[in-house]
């Protein structure tokens, strides 16, 4: 047995002695990657179609092959099960064959660390869609998510992945962008304690986490995919990276893959900032940092900082980058990078031992691995464990916005069921589900699972009458006519609109899918005109991955509905809550706009940034983050402050009773807000620092506390400092970002103190009966 191959060792020595037996190309080797893109072998969902992807991805595909650099070894295998479609039995035979070709290829028998997405789950034929990750930030449910999330890791961990490339834990900062459906919404602190409790969950079962994009990404100029992030170092810093240092801090997440932007005309691919003295220097991540797909090469093609591929890969590595996904390309220079002396090898093998780390962590080094046992071809992924999951995800993450009280609509009611997303379930999914991703693009494309479509679902509920009206995205108003029609003579219009999600323009949102305005895509507005016309009580239902601008339609809808993509039990969990054998409790993770250009600002803004008197333009939106209804209802009372004096490196408790005032039991987010009422630099007119999912039955009420350090009071000062001041301080609390009827204030004393990394990122809760 080779000292590499001994369990009994530890880490490090095991890294080291195969380091040290490794020569430069094997080295370089353990770096690269391959993603094995195989048309010609599908064995599921017919052929492929033509399918129209973004050119620079298509140049950059044919820059790139799936054999390239395995001469040096292989460190990497991408989205083998994610290829095309294929039975997971297929998955798990082509797996093995890809780890005896790494093996092979290493010179020392080393196997390759496996990657797969799983932003909506496993993404691969035949795996549960869960929600999508804006649904999530819809439950502010983080025990939920970690919970899916286990599950997630569980069916990867059991057909052989590695590693998981989410969750993404960018902040929402314009509604515009295409990708906003992936996050987990527009709030630091939620998206942080949500995208932790994945990384926990994912990585419990045994399967490493991603984090994405870092960073910047979410806050490209007007919202358009790779466009580079104008940002200054503050709002980076107090925005941008929080979710990230708690998912590496508190969730010790394994991998994070850069953005594609540059911030401030610095890629992040290639910022030493970003990869190594903020990820490594100050926050103590020991995992590895991957490349988004091409971000390697887009530093010659797109950025223009780099001459070559040569220089392209070495401007990576000495900027703390690992590993190049999905091919070996701008990592085939090292090699001569090294021996003309551009670039010292001591920054190889700093990646190396990354890399060469998580192999011996995995096992995958260790003695006796043999490809023929990896993955259980006989995996069920999408088990009834599975869906019950996916169907409580679904359902806690609806949002009642409104409600004149037609919902829960009435048993035996004659309704009628009009609209594009009406019967379409890939309505239901976001961009990385697989029947999204992939199927699309085959002739015979079908799910891979079975997915009940909302017809179906309300048929079984009501007298139910059904017509689409008009296509999501194409200007066709010729079906408005038989969608009138069906209104007449029903007690109440369920009206579904929204998006179909898509990639680089195959959608109305998804990835490359970004929006000129907030207006309901294609001619949807159209249809909602002429259903409201009709005089029938309408229940507005928004499946959407972005909020849409509802402003024009507010005092005419009886209900509406925001669904985030609630996966493949969306249909069930729509109708648990239409007709009220589910009690609504999501929260809005992003406000609904009121016009369709008066944002794309977040709730996250300073007074003038929201002020009404210095502009024109009305920048409040339509509901606010934060916002949801239910079918009982809540009360909030008994503010109490554990002191009105806190040091400015001490912390205090803010303890509220929640009721359940209503009949029926229930689920309130109670939510704590925070405002610095004078400090050195602008600061947000409030910020979430606090909240908690609490349960009552009818009539029942508890006692929510909270414990609020003054590191969670910090802000990157006038120097680029964090520090804590002291001063007035005001603190909220209710059930959304505008609705707070309790508040009180308190002081921080001392003299400004300036805050150390490692500092207090989580406001803990405590629930207690009354």
């Amino acid at each position: 047995m080779l000292p590499w191959q001994d369990a009994t060792l530890p880490t490090a020595d095991r890294v080291e002695a195969l380091l040290a037996h490794l020569t430069l190309e094997q080295k370089v080797g353990q770096l690269g990657s391959v993603w094995p893109v195989e048309a010609d072998k599908v064995t599921i969902a017919g052929t492929a179609k033509p399918r129209d992807v973004a050119p620079e991805m298509t140049e950059m595909f044919a820059m790139t092959s799936s054999g390239a650099g395995l001469e040096q070894g292989l460190g990497h295998v991408t989205r083998v099960f994610g290829r095309q479609p294929q039975t997971a039995a297929d998955g798990v035979r082509a797996l093995r064959e890809w780890q005896r070709t790494a093996m092979a290829a290493s010179g020392n028998d080393i196997p390759a660390i496996v990657h797969e997405e799983s932003l909506t789950g496993f993404c691969t034929y035949g795996a549960t869609v869960y929600p999508a990750a804006i649904a999530w930030g819809a439950t502010f449910d983080p025990g939920l998510v970690e919970e899916m999330a286990a599950a997630i890791g569980e069916d990867m961990r059991a057909v052989g992945v590695d590693q998981a490339l989410s969750p993404l834990l960018d902040v929402v900062r314009d509604y515009r962008w295409g990708r906003v459906e992936e996050t987990c919404g527009e709030d630091p602190y939620v998206v942080g304690t949500l995208g932790t409790a994945y990384v926990r969950g994912l990585q419990g079962a045994g399967v490493y986490a991603t984090l994405k994009h870092y960073a910047g990404y979410s806050a490209s100029k007007a919202g358009r995919n790779h466009a580079p992030v104008e940002m200054g170092r503050r709002q980076l810093e107090d925005v941008i990276l929080p979710p990230f240092e708690m998912a590496v801090r508190e969730g010790r997440t394994e991998s994070v893959m850069n953005s594609y932007s540059d911030v401030d005309g610095v890629p992040a691919v290639a910022s030493h900032y970003l990869l190594t003295e903020v990820l490594r220097d100050r926050w103590g991540f020991e995992g590895t940092v991957v490349s988004d797909y091409f971000a390697a090469i887009n530093l010659r093609e797109h950025h223009k900082v780099a001459a070559d591929l040569d220089e392209a890969g070495r401007l990576c590595v000495a900027a703390g980058l690992d590993v190049e996904l999905p091919f070996t390309a701008a990592f085939h220079g090292l090699v001569s990078e090294v021996r003309s002396g551009r670039l010292p090898e001591e920054l190889i093998d700093r990646a190396v031992r990354r890399v060469l780390r998580q192999k011996v962590l995995l096992g995958l080094l260790d003695a006796g691995y043999a490809p023929e046992a990896v993955g259980d071809p006989d995996r069920d992924l999408d088990s009834p464990r599975n869906r019950a999951i996916a169907r409580r995800m679904a359902e806690e993450s609806i949002v009642l916005c409104s409600n004149d009280g037609v919902l829960p609509l009435a048993p035996g009611a004659k309704v009628a069921l009009v609209g594009p997303t009406s019967d379409d379930a890939l309505s239901f999914m976001g961009c990385y589900a697989y029947p999204n991703h992939v199927l699309r693009a085959y002739s015979e494309p079908g799910y891979g699972i079975p997915i009940k479509g909302l017809k179906e679902s309300l048929a079984a509920e009501y007298e139910l009458t059904h017509a689409v009206g008009v296509p999501v995205r194409d200007l066709d108003t010729s079906g408005i006519a038989a969608a009138v029609a069906a209104c007449e003579g029903v007690d109440a219009v369920v009206l579904a609109v929204g998006d179909v999600s898509g990639l680089f323009g195959e959608g109305t949102t998804g990835e490359g899918c970004d929006a000129e305005t907030l207006q309901l895509p294609g001619v949807q507005d159209a249809l909602v005109e002429a259903v409201l016309a009709t005089g029938k009580p309408v229940v507005l239902l928004v499946l959407s991955g972005r909020p849409y601008a509802l402003g024009a339609y507010v005092d005419r809808c009886a209900a509406i509905v925001q669904a985030f993509f609630p996966g493949a039990e969306a249909a069930s969990a729509v109708a648990a809550v239409l007709t009220g054998r589910v009690n609504p409790t999501g929260k809005l993770p992003v406000g609904v706009p009121r016009t369709p250009g008066g944002q794309p600002g977040t709730y996250l803004g300073s007074r003038l940034a929201l002020s009404q008197g210095m502009s024109s333009v009305d920048a409040r939106p339509l509901f606010w983050f934060g916002h949801g209804l239910s079918y009982t209802s809540f009360a909030v009372s008994d503010l109490v402050l554990s002191a009105v004096e806190v040091p400015v490196d001490g912390a205090l408790d803010a303890s509220v009773t929640v009721r359940n005032t209503g009949d029926r039991a229930g689920a309130e987010v109670v939510q704590v807000y925070l405002t610095d009422l004078a400090a050195s630099v602008v600061q947000p007119l409030k910020r979430l620092v606090g909240y908690a999912k609490v349960w009552l039955d009818a009539g029942e009420a508890k006692r929510v506390t909270f414990t609020l350090h003054a590191d969670r009071m910090s802000f990157t000062g006038v120097d680029y400092r964090r520090v804590v001041e002291p001063g007035a301080m005001l603190l909220r609390v209710g059930t959304s970002s505008t609705d707070l009827p309790l508040e009180a204030s308190f002081a921080l004393t001392g003299e400004v103190r300036v805050v150390d990394e490692g500092r207090v990122l989580t406001t803990p809760v405590a629930v207690a009966g009354v």
